[in-house]
């Protein structure tokens, strides 16, 4: 994040400087260093008040500096040339701090995967857990190549949820705004109509206009009221999100929590498959992703750490504490017995990702259809029963 430095030079001249630091004591280092004394020091805040950096997002895209990495390290530039080539190229001052960081740390001794550990909210365990394996066999770029694979399947996956969820969300907001001006302005004028007609209608056309008149009446509430529900709908996700309870809450719905299951298996086997490719031992594996994945699937996960470390064979361990499937434990124990386990591994999630994506082209083929008819016949019923009074009339004239 950025941080505001008051200074004062050893001439007595003071100044201001905007420093892109890890914390304050990083930001004081920093300026210190370069032989000023700090008088003040504060982060610097964004439109919102915010602190930069944690209202903005990121300042790097991990997957994007993977890439650059992996095409200079392929090109023959060592890991220091290749940051200094990073670092020419870079407009951003917040990436450009980054990269300096990473820098100063190499230049200092320290290994690559150390200093990428010093900035934990840039670079996860898990980054940095394959850097230090390919330490161990000098072959990064390797390693890099194979993060880059692993990140672009699981935004594959996450990308095809999305896309999925985006048609029947956009169904529902205009056809919740259609019926709401159907109810809140239509309505009531056919209400004064009928009004002044002096005619009995229909019991089903009367609770209908009485709640168009209600909405007529109330409108502002009821907005206000309707905008209430949604940002508590988003706020109530989103905890759900933050503490697992979505995944738990889907888990139990019959015909999508085995689905859910299948999802979390997969980005379980595909973390693990890539760890074990690099080189780290199967314990350091699980211990690296434990805090990837929800918290069901986490206690099934430790209990089978347990069974391994005792001596358990990985099939049996992940049998025992149901983070397997049939095909699953069957390409583990051919693993086991030909020692590609990371292979096995990788090849399971990619059986995963690909019944999750036949499933999802199912549902969405089916969900989609469903709900336009839903939708369908709730404007019709509207408009039937604005119009049954009319067609009594008219049979009267007949």
């Amino acid at each position: 994040m950025q941080f505001e430095v008051r200074t004062l030079s050893p001439e007595m001249v003071i100044g201001r400087q905007v420093v892109d630091g890890r914390d304050e004591a990083d930001a004081r280092r920093q300026v210190e260093a370069r032989g000023l004394f700090v008088s003040a020091i504060a982060p610097v805040r964004g439109g919102l008040g915010l602190p930069v950096g944690k209202g903005r997002g990121k300042s790097l895209s991990l997957v994007l500096f993977s890439q650059e990495l992996l095409a200079l390290l392929t090109a023959g530039l060592g890991v220091v040339e290749a940051l200094e080539a990073l670092l020419e190229k870079e407009a951003s001052p917040a990436t450009r701090g980054v990269l300096e960081r990473l820098l100063g740390g190499l230049r200092e001794g320290q290994r690559f995967s150390a200093v990428l550990a010093e900035q934990p909210e840039l670079f996860p365990p898990l980054y940095v857990g394959i850097v230090k394996a390919a330490e161990g066999t000098s072959d990064l770029p390797r390693a890099l190549s194979r993060f880059i694979d692993y990140q672009q399947r699981i935004d594959t996956v996450r990308a095809k949820i999305v896309s999925a969820a985006i048609y029947p969300s956009i169904l529902l907001l205009v056809g919740g705004g259609v019926s709401l001006f159907l109810i809140s302005y239509v309505v009531p004028r056919f209400a004064e109509v009928y009004q002044g007609a002096g005619r009995n209608l229909p019991w089903m056309s009367q609770m209908m206009l009485g709640w168009g008149q209600f909405a007529s009446a109330h409108t502002t509430t009821l907005l206000g009221g309707v905008a209430l529900a949604l940002a508590s709908l988003v706020f109530g996700l989103r905890r759900l999100m933050a503490n697992g309870g979505l995944l738990r809450l889907m888990s139990r719905l019959p015909g999508i929590g085995e689905r859910v299951r299948i999802y979390e298996l997969s980005r379980l086997y595909l973390t693990l498959g890539m760890l074990s490719e690099g080189g780290i031992t199967i314990l350091h594996a699980i211990d690296t992703v434990q805090g990837m994945v929800s918290p069901m699937v986490r206690q099934g996960l430790q209990a089978a750490r347990a069974h391994v470390e005792s001596g358990l064979p990985l099939s049996s361990a992940f049998e025992a504490n149901g983070l397997t499937t049939p095909i699953s434990l069957r390409m583990l124990r051919v693993g086991e017995r030909t020692g590609d386990m990371g292979p096995m591994l990788t090849q399971s999630a990619a059986f995963y990702d690909g019944e999750i994506s036949r499933w999802i082209d199912r549902f969405t083929r089916t969900f989609e259809p469903l709900l336009m008819a839903c939708i369908g016949l709730v404007v019709g019923a509207i408009v039937v029963l604005l119009y049954m009074p009319i067609f009594d009339l008219a049979g009267d004239m007949s």
